[in-house]
Protein backbone atom coordinates (compact mmCIF):
# COMPACT_ATOMS: atom_id res chain seq x y z
CA UNK A 1 0.00 0.00 0.00
CA UNK A 2 0.88 3.56 -0.61
CA UNK A 3 1.71 6.17 1.58
CA UNK A 4 0.94 9.73 0.75
CA UNK A 5 -2.38 10.84 2.20
CA UNK A 6 -5.14 13.82 0.66
CA UNK A 7 -5.69 16.52 3.44
CA UNK A 8 -8.90 18.54 3.53
CA UNK A 9 -9.88 21.11 5.83
CA UNK A 10 -12.51 19.89 8.39
CA UNK A 11 -15.06 21.92 7.41
CA UNK A 12 -15.16 20.70 3.64
CA UNK A 13 -15.64 17.25 5.23
CA UNK A 14 -18.34 17.76 7.14
CA UNK A 15 -20.31 19.71 4.11
CA UNK A 16 -19.45 16.63 2.28
CA UNK A 17 -20.66 14.78 4.94
CA UNK A 18 -24.41 16.39 4.38
CA UNK A 19 -24.33 16.43 0.87
CA UNK A 20 -23.00 13.30 -0.49
CA UNK A 21 -25.17 10.30 -0.08
CA UNK A 22 -24.61 8.12 3.16
CA UNK A 23 -23.01 4.83 3.79
CA UNK A 24 -25.04 2.04 3.17
CA UNK A 25 -24.51 0.17 6.60
CA UNK A 26 -26.81 -2.79 5.31
CA UNK A 27 -24.42 -3.89 2.59
CA UNK A 28 -27.05 -3.74 0.14
CA UNK A 29 -25.91 -5.11 -3.40
CA UNK A 30 -23.01 -7.34 -2.02
CA UNK A 31 -23.98 -10.54 -2.25
CA UNK A 32 -22.22 -11.50 0.83
CA UNK A 33 -22.74 -12.44 4.57
CA UNK A 34 -22.34 -8.85 6.49
CA UNK A 35 -21.58 -8.30 9.89
CA UNK A 36 -21.55 -5.40 12.56
CA UNK A 37 -18.18 -3.97 12.58
CA UNK A 38 -17.90 -4.64 16.42
CA UNK A 39 -18.58 -8.10 16.25
CA UNK A 40 -15.39 -8.65 14.04
CA UNK A 41 -13.05 -6.36 15.55
CA UNK A 42 -13.67 -2.90 13.89
CA UNK A 43 -15.19 0.54 15.76
CA UNK A 44 -18.03 2.11 14.20
CA UNK A 45 -17.05 5.25 15.56
CA UNK A 46 -13.76 4.95 14.46
CA UNK A 47 -14.91 3.67 11.09
CA UNK A 48 -16.93 6.87 10.35
CA UNK A 49 -12.99 8.45 9.50
CA UNK A 50 -13.56 6.28 6.18
CA UNK A 51 -17.16 7.81 4.97
CA UNK A 52 -16.11 11.28 5.73
CA UNK A 53 -12.97 10.73 3.81
CA UNK A 54 -14.66 9.27 0.98
CA UNK A 55 -17.50 11.91 1.22
CA UNK A 56 -14.71 14.60 0.94
CA UNK A 57 -13.02 13.10 -1.76
CA UNK A 58 -16.42 13.48 -3.97
CA UNK A 59 -16.88 16.56 -3.05
CA UNK A 60 -13.38 18.25 -3.44
CA UNK A 61 -13.71 17.34 -6.95
CA UNK A 62 -11.67 14.68 -7.32
CA UNK A 63 -14.21 12.05 -8.86
CA UNK A 64 -17.69 12.19 -9.60
CA UNK A 65 -18.32 8.98 -7.33
CA UNK A 66 -16.28 6.53 -5.28
CA UNK A 67 -17.24 3.26 -3.63
CA UNK A 68 -15.74 1.27 -0.68
CA UNK A 69 -16.14 -2.23 0.40
CA UNK A 70 -14.72 -3.49 3.89
CA UNK A 71 -14.48 -7.65 4.38
CA UNK A 72 -13.66 -9.29 7.47
CA UNK A 73 -13.89 -12.95 8.18
CA UNK A 74 -15.68 -13.01 4.49
CA UNK A 75 -18.45 -10.92 6.13
CA UNK A 76 -18.92 -7.34 4.59
CA UNK A 77 -18.55 -5.04 7.39
CA UNK A 78 -19.05 -1.51 5.57
CA UNK A 79 -20.14 -0.39 2.02
CA UNK A 80 -19.74 3.19 0.95
CA UNK A 81 -21.49 4.36 -1.98
CA UNK A 82 -21.01 8.40 -2.66
CA UNK A 83 -21.93 10.86 -5.81
CA UNK A 84 -22.72 10.40 -8.88
CA UNK A 85 -22.06 7.70 -11.96
CA UNK A 86 -22.24 10.28 -14.33
CA UNK A 87 -21.79 14.36 -14.45
CA UNK A 88 -23.29 15.09 -17.79
CA UNK A 89 -26.81 14.20 -16.33
CA UNK A 90 -26.10 13.69 -12.75
CA UNK A 91 -27.12 10.05 -12.44
CA UNK A 92 -26.14 9.23 -9.02
CA UNK A 93 -23.65 6.12 -8.53
CA UNK A 94 -25.59 2.73 -7.41
CA UNK A 95 -24.11 -0.29 -5.72
CA UNK A 96 -25.02 -2.50 -9.12
CA UNK A 97 -22.64 0.22 -11.18
CA UNK A 98 -19.98 -1.34 -13.66
CA UNK A 99 -16.91 -0.73 -13.39
CA UNK A 100 -14.03 -0.72 -16.03
CA UNK A 101 -11.81 -2.76 -13.89
CA UNK A 102 -8.58 -2.05 -16.13
CA UNK A 103 -5.08 -3.54 -14.78
CA UNK A 104 -7.66 -5.37 -11.57
CA UNK A 105 -8.31 -7.67 -14.37
CA UNK A 106 -4.62 -8.79 -14.08
CA UNK A 107 -5.53 -10.83 -10.81
CA UNK A 108 -8.12 -12.77 -12.00
CA UNK A 109 -5.45 -13.53 -15.34
CA UNK A 110 -3.76 -14.58 -12.33
CA UNK A 111 -6.02 -17.05 -11.16
CA UNK A 112 -7.04 -18.26 -14.15
CA UNK A 113 -3.22 -19.57 -14.86
CA UNK A 114 -3.40 -20.88 -11.74
CA UNK A 115 -5.91 -22.97 -12.18
CA UNK A 116 -3.90 -24.53 -15.47
CA UNK A 117 -0.74 -24.40 -12.59
CA UNK A 118 -3.24 -26.41 -10.29
CA UNK A 119 -3.96 -28.97 -13.51
CA UNK A 120 -0.50 -29.51 -14.19
CA UNK A 121 -0.49 -27.71 -17.35
CA UNK A 122 3.16 -25.54 -16.74
CA UNK A 123 5.78 -24.77 -14.53
CA UNK A 124 7.08 -21.95 -13.05
CA UNK A 125 10.67 -22.26 -14.49
CA UNK A 126 9.83 -23.46 -17.42
CA UNK A 127 10.72 -21.30 -20.66
CA UNK A 128 8.42 -19.37 -21.82
CA UNK A 129 8.73 -20.30 -25.21
CA UNK A 130 7.42 -23.59 -24.51
CA UNK A 131 3.76 -21.90 -24.58
CA UNK A 132 4.97 -18.82 -26.79
CA UNK A 133 7.53 -20.07 -29.29
CA UNK A 134 7.25 -16.51 -31.12
CA UNK A 135 9.67 -15.37 -28.95
CA UNK A 136 12.31 -17.64 -29.35
CA UNK A 137 14.62 -15.34 -30.88
CA UNK A 138 13.83 -12.11 -28.66
CA UNK A 139 16.44 -9.21 -28.75
CA UNK A 140 17.39 -6.87 -25.69
CA UNK A 141 17.20 -3.19 -26.84
CA UNK A 142 20.60 -1.37 -26.14
CA UNK A 143 20.19 2.19 -27.57
CA UNK A 144 19.39 4.40 -31.04
CA UNK A 145 22.23 4.12 -33.45
CA UNK A 146 23.20 7.20 -35.84
CA UNK A 147 20.69 5.96 -38.05
CA UNK A 148 17.94 6.04 -36.02
CA UNK A 149 17.42 2.17 -35.49
CA UNK A 150 17.41 0.11 -32.50
CA UNK A 151 20.67 -1.29 -31.33
CA UNK A 152 20.05 -4.63 -29.77
CA UNK A 153 21.81 -7.46 -28.24
CA UNK A 154 20.76 -11.58 -27.74
CA UNK A 155 19.21 -12.39 -24.63
CA UNK A 156 21.28 -14.03 -21.87
CA UNK A 157 18.88 -16.63 -21.38
CA UNK A 158 14.77 -17.18 -21.99
CA UNK A 159 12.40 -16.10 -19.39
CA UNK A 160 10.70 -18.03 -17.52
CA UNK A 161 6.76 -18.46 -16.28
CA UNK A 162 7.61 -16.71 -12.89
CA UNK A 163 9.83 -13.95 -14.43
CA UNK A 164 6.92 -13.76 -16.95
CA UNK A 165 4.35 -13.52 -14.12
CA UNK A 166 6.38 -11.09 -11.66
CA UNK A 167 6.74 -8.66 -14.77
CA UNK A 168 10.72 -9.37 -14.37
CA UNK A 169 10.88 -11.33 -18.35
CA UNK A 170 12.01 -7.80 -20.00
CA UNK A 171 8.74 -6.66 -22.00
CA UNK A 172 7.61 -3.08 -21.97
CA UNK A 173 3.85 -2.02 -22.37
CA UNK A 174 3.59 0.93 -24.54
CA UNK A 175 1.36 3.20 -21.80
CA UNK A 176 4.76 5.60 -21.83
CA UNK A 177 6.43 7.22 -24.24
CA UNK A 178 9.22 7.98 -22.24
CA UNK A 179 11.70 5.72 -23.70
CA UNK A 180 12.48 3.42 -27.25
CA UNK A 181 10.94 0.38 -26.05
CA UNK A 182 7.65 1.68 -24.73
CA UNK A 183 7.17 3.86 -27.72
CA UNK A 184 7.43 1.47 -30.11
CA UNK A 185 5.03 -0.86 -28.42
CA UNK A 186 2.50 1.83 -28.03
CA UNK A 187 2.93 2.69 -32.14
CA UNK A 188 2.84 -1.00 -32.88
CA UNK A 189 -1.16 -0.95 -31.70
CA UNK A 190 -0.24 -4.21 -30.83
CA UNK A 191 -2.68 -4.57 -28.24
CA UNK A 192 -5.38 -3.42 -30.98
CA UNK A 193 -4.80 -7.03 -32.88
CA UNK A 194 -7.68 -8.71 -34.10
CA UNK A 195 -6.20 -12.02 -32.37
CA UNK A 196 -3.94 -13.14 -29.33
CA UNK A 197 -1.83 -14.88 -31.86
CA UNK A 198 -1.04 -11.37 -33.74
CA UNK A 199 -0.08 -10.00 -30.37
CA UNK A 200 2.07 -12.38 -30.03
CA UNK A 201 3.34 -12.06 -33.32
CA UNK A 202 3.77 -8.59 -32.91
CA UNK A 203 5.44 -8.27 -29.46
CA UNK A 204 8.34 -10.86 -30.76
CA UNK A 205 9.05 -8.08 -33.25
CA UNK A 206 10.08 -5.90 -30.87
CA UNK A 207 13.07 -5.16 -28.34
CA UNK A 208 12.51 -6.41 -25.08
CA UNK A 209 12.88 -3.60 -22.48
CA UNK A 210 16.26 -5.46 -20.91
CA UNK A 211 17.19 -8.60 -20.40
CA UNK A 212 15.14 -11.04 -18.71
CA UNK A 213 15.38 -11.71 -14.74
CA UNK A 214 17.53 -8.09 -13.97
CA UNK A 215 14.33 -5.55 -13.56
CA UNK A 216 11.03 -5.14 -12.83
CA UNK A 217 9.51 -3.49 -15.72
CA UNK A 218 5.24 -3.26 -15.84
CA UNK A 219 3.94 -4.73 -18.86
CA UNK A 220 1.89 -6.95 -21.13
CA UNK A 221 3.37 -10.22 -19.29
CA UNK A 222 -0.80 -10.59 -18.33
CA UNK A 223 -1.82 -10.55 -22.14
CA UNK A 224 0.65 -12.81 -22.80
CA UNK A 225 -0.77 -14.95 -19.68
CA UNK A 226 -4.33 -14.73 -21.59
CA UNK A 227 -2.80 -16.19 -24.54
CA UNK A 228 -1.58 -18.69 -22.66
CA UNK A 229 -4.69 -19.61 -21.11
CA UNK A 230 -6.36 -19.81 -24.23
CA UNK A 231 -3.31 -22.65 -25.71
CA UNK A 232 -3.44 -24.59 -22.86
CA UNK A 233 -7.37 -24.37 -21.95
CA UNK A 234 -8.42 -24.65 -25.37
CA UNK A 235 -11.04 -21.98 -25.03
CA UNK A 236 -11.00 -18.72 -25.42
CA UNK A 237 -9.59 -16.75 -22.54
CA UNK A 238 -13.71 -15.18 -21.80
CA UNK A 239 -14.87 -18.69 -21.81
CA UNK A 240 -12.28 -20.16 -19.33
CA UNK A 241 -13.03 -17.42 -17.25
CA UNK A 242 -16.51 -17.74 -17.52
CA UNK A 243 -16.40 -21.71 -16.54
CA UNK A 244 -13.54 -21.71 -13.85
CA UNK A 245 -14.11 -18.52 -12.01
CA UNK A 246 -16.95 -16.48 -12.74
CA UNK A 247 -19.83 -18.69 -12.84
CA UNK A 248 -18.64 -20.91 -10.20
CA UNK A 249 -18.26 -17.51 -8.19
CA UNK A 250 -21.87 -16.08 -9.19
CA UNK A 251 -20.25 -13.26 -10.56
CA UNK A 252 -23.09 -12.14 -12.86
CA UNK A 253 -21.84 -9.07 -14.57
CA UNK A 254 -17.95 -9.54 -14.89
CA UNK A 255 -17.23 -10.27 -18.90
CA UNK A 256 -14.68 -8.22 -21.38
CA UNK A 257 -18.03 -6.40 -22.92
CA UNK A 258 -21.06 -5.19 -21.06
CA UNK A 259 -24.23 -6.25 -23.18
CA UNK A 260 -26.13 -3.49 -24.22
CA UNK A 261 -29.09 -4.22 -21.68
CA UNK A 262 -26.92 -3.35 -19.08
CA UNK A 263 -25.22 -0.39 -20.13
CA UNK A 264 -27.32 2.04 -18.46
CA UNK A 265 -25.87 0.98 -15.10
CA UNK A 266 -22.07 1.49 -16.69
CA UNK A 267 -20.47 4.41 -14.47
CA UNK A 268 -18.97 6.92 -17.09
CA UNK A 269 -14.99 7.81 -16.76
CA UNK A 270 -13.18 10.36 -16.62
CA UNK A 271 -9.43 11.52 -16.98
CA UNK A 272 -7.83 14.31 -14.92
CA UNK A 273 -6.79 17.15 -16.99
CA UNK A 274 -3.84 18.22 -17.25
CA UNK A 275 -3.77 21.85 -16.99
CA UNK A 276 -6.54 22.68 -15.01
CA UNK A 277 -6.03 19.20 -12.96
CA UNK A 278 -10.09 18.88 -12.89
CA UNK A 279 -12.07 15.84 -13.89
CA UNK A 280 -13.07 15.73 -17.71
CA UNK A 281 -14.90 12.95 -19.94
CA UNK A 282 -12.52 10.01 -20.45
CA UNK A 283 -11.38 10.09 -24.37
CA UNK A 284 -8.28 8.61 -26.52
CA UNK A 285 -6.68 4.91 -26.57
CA UNK A 286 -7.45 4.27 -23.01
CA UNK A 287 -11.00 4.53 -23.63
CA UNK A 288 -11.48 0.44 -24.35
CA UNK A 289 -14.51 -0.29 -26.56
CA UNK A 290 -17.26 -2.53 -24.28
CA UNK A 291 -19.81 -2.93 -26.36
CA UNK A 292 -18.88 -6.60 -28.03
CA UNK A 293 -17.30 -9.39 -27.34
CA UNK A 294 -13.65 -8.56 -28.04
CA UNK A 295 -11.46 -11.36 -30.35
CA UNK A 296 -8.52 -10.24 -28.53
CA UNK A 297 -9.21 -10.43 -25.07
CA UNK A 298 -7.22 -8.48 -23.06
CA UNK A 299 -5.51 -10.27 -20.13
CA UNK A 300 -4.40 -7.37 -18.53
CA UNK A 301 -6.74 -5.06 -18.33
CA UNK A 302 -9.89 -5.46 -20.33
CA UNK A 303 -12.76 -6.53 -17.55
CA UNK A 304 -15.63 -4.95 -16.10
CA UNK A 305 -17.33 -5.30 -13.06
CA UNK A 306 -19.54 -4.40 -9.97
CA UNK A 307 -18.62 -3.83 -6.49
CA UNK A 308 -20.83 -7.21 -6.16
CA UNK A 309 -19.00 -9.32 -8.40
CA UNK A 310 -14.89 -7.95 -7.06
CA UNK A 311 -15.79 -8.26 -3.59
CA UNK A 312 -16.83 -11.89 -4.05
CA UNK A 313 -13.44 -12.18 -6.06
CA UNK A 314 -11.72 -10.93 -2.96
CA UNK A 315 -13.52 -12.97 -1.05
CA UNK A 316 -12.24 -16.41 -2.81
CA UNK A 317 -8.92 -15.25 -2.39
CA UNK A 318 -9.47 -14.38 1.45
CA UNK A 319 -10.43 -17.32 1.99
CA UNK A 320 -7.65 -19.47 0.86
CA UNK A 321 -9.47 -20.18 -2.80
CA UNK A 322 -12.94 -20.90 -1.72
CA UNK A 323 -16.68 -18.65 -1.12
CA UNK A 324 -20.07 -20.53 -0.32
CA UNK A 325 -17.83 -24.00 -0.75
CA UNK A 326 -16.97 -23.39 -3.81
CA UNK A 327 -13.36 -24.13 -4.12
CA UNK A 328 -11.20 -22.32 -7.14
CA UNK A 329 -8.28 -23.16 -6.01
CA UNK A 330 -6.86 -24.23 -2.89
CA UNK A 331 -4.61 -22.22 0.15
CA UNK A 332 -1.12 -23.48 -0.80
CA UNK A 333 -1.77 -22.38 -4.22
CA UNK A 334 -2.80 -18.88 -3.14
CA UNK A 335 -0.16 -18.70 -0.80
CA UNK A 336 2.10 -19.44 -3.72
CA UNK A 337 0.65 -16.82 -5.79
CA UNK A 338 0.83 -14.40 -3.35
CA UNK A 339 4.47 -14.99 -2.16
CA UNK A 340 7.53 -12.97 -3.60
CA UNK A 341 8.86 -14.30 -6.74
CA UNK A 342 11.81 -11.41 -7.25
CA UNK A 343 15.26 -12.28 -6.78
CA UNK A 344 17.40 -10.68 -4.59
CA UNK A 345 19.03 -8.73 -7.05
CA UNK A 346 15.07 -7.28 -8.51
CA UNK A 347 14.28 -6.70 -4.97
CA UNK A 348 17.38 -4.35 -4.30
CA UNK A 349 16.11 -1.98 -7.07
CA UNK A 350 12.93 -1.55 -4.65
CA UNK A 351 10.66 -1.10 -7.90
CA UNK A 352 7.75 -1.28 -5.79
CA UNK A 353 8.91 0.69 -3.03
CA UNK A 354 10.69 -0.54 -0.10
CA UNK A 355 9.90 -3.52 2.03
CA UNK A 356 7.41 -4.52 -1.39
CA UNK A 357 7.49 -7.35 -3.40
CA UNK A 358 6.37 -8.70 -6.10
CA UNK A 359 4.11 -12.66 -6.60
CA UNK A 360 2.03 -13.69 -9.36
CA UNK A 361 0.16 -10.87 -11.14
CA UNK A 362 -0.32 -8.81 -7.22
CA UNK A 363 2.33 -6.44 -5.31
CA UNK A 364 2.81 -7.73 -2.01
CA UNK A 365 3.95 -6.58 1.47
CA UNK A 366 6.88 -8.52 2.71
CA UNK A 367 7.81 -5.27 5.51
CA UNK A 368 4.92 -3.24 6.65
CA UNK A 369 7.35 -1.75 8.37
CA UNK A 370 9.35 -0.30 5.90
CA UNK A 371 6.22 -0.02 3.30
CA UNK A 372 4.79 2.39 5.51
CA UNK A 373 1.54 0.54 6.38
CA UNK A 374 -0.18 -1.42 9.11
CA UNK A 375 -1.43 -3.76 6.73
CA UNK A 376 -0.31 -6.61 7.76
CA UNK A 377 2.85 -9.05 6.38
CA UNK A 378 1.99 -10.69 3.16
CA UNK A 379 -0.82 -8.24 2.39
CA UNK A 380 -1.29 -8.52 -1.24
CA UNK A 381 -3.06 -5.88 -3.65
CA UNK A 382 -3.22 -3.93 -7.23
CA UNK A 383 -5.21 -1.58 -9.10
CA UNK A 384 -6.61 -0.30 -12.08
CA UNK A 385 -5.62 3.06 -14.66
CA UNK A 386 -9.37 4.61 -13.20
CA UNK A 387 -8.05 4.20 -9.85
CA UNK A 388 -9.96 0.66 -8.87
CA UNK A 389 -7.99 -1.13 -6.50
CA UNK A 390 -8.06 -3.50 -3.62
CA UNK A 391 -5.97 -5.60 -1.29
CA UNK A 392 -6.00 -8.77 0.42
CA UNK A 393 -4.63 -9.20 4.30
CA UNK A 394 -4.24 -12.81 5.05
CA UNK A 395 -3.12 -11.81 8.60
CA UNK A 396 -6.07 -10.25 9.56
CA UNK A 397 -8.27 -11.65 7.02
CA UNK A 398 -9.33 -8.01 5.60
CA UNK A 399 -10.17 -7.65 2.05
CA UNK A 400 -10.60 -3.90 0.97
CA UNK A 401 -12.21 -2.65 -2.12
CA UNK A 402 -11.95 1.30 -3.33
CA UNK A 403 -13.95 1.96 -6.78
CA UNK A 404 -13.60 5.19 -9.12
CA UNK A 405 -13.59 5.75 -12.82
CA UNK A 406 -11.19 8.80 -13.36
CA UNK A 407 -8.12 7.74 -15.94
CA UNK A 408 -4.75 8.48 -13.70
CA UNK A 409 -6.80 7.74 -10.47
CA UNK A 410 -4.01 5.92 -9.05
CA UNK A 411 -1.99 9.34 -8.47
CA UNK A 412 -4.65 10.26 -5.28
CA UNK A 413 -2.76 7.34 -3.53
CA UNK A 414 -6.06 6.14 -2.34
CA UNK A 415 -4.89 2.79 -1.36
CA UNK A 416 -2.48 4.13 1.51
CA UNK A 417 -4.96 6.45 3.02
CA UNK A 418 -7.73 3.97 2.89
CA UNK A 419 -5.48 1.47 4.63
CA UNK A 420 -4.71 3.65 7.38
CA UNK A 421 -8.47 4.99 7.91
CA UNK A 422 -8.88 0.92 7.73
CA UNK A 423 -6.65 -0.14 10.25
CA UNK A 424 -6.87 2.67 12.43
CA UNK A 425 -10.20 1.21 12.83
CA UNK A 426 -9.19 -2.27 13.45
CA UNK A 427 -9.05 -2.15 17.12
CA UNK A 428 -9.70 -5.68 18.58
CA UNK A 429 -7.83 -7.56 15.64
CA UNK A 430 -8.03 -10.99 17.98
CA UNK A 431 -12.08 -11.22 17.53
Amino acid sequence: MLRRSLSAAMAAVVVAWVLAPGPSQAQEGIDLPSAKPEAVGFSSERLKRLDYWSAGFVERGYAPGIATVVIRHGKVVSTNIYGKADVATGAPLKSDAIWRMYSQTKPVTGVAMMILYEQGKWKLDDPITKYVPEFANLRVFKGVGKDGKPITEPVKRTATMRELMSHAAGFAYGLSTDNYVDKAYRDSGMLGSATLGQVMTEAAKLPLYGQPGEQWKYSIAVDIQGYIVEKLSGQTLPDFMQSHIFGPLKMKDTAFWVPEDKRGRMASLYAIDPKTKKIVPAEGFMVLPIDKVPTAPNGGGGLVSTMSDYSRFAAMLAGGGQLDGVRILSPSTIKLMASNHLSDKVLAQEPLGPGTGFGLDVAVIMDPARAGTTAGKGSYSWGGAAGTWFWVDPENDVAFLGFIQVIGGSAYRLDERSAQLLYQALVEPEK
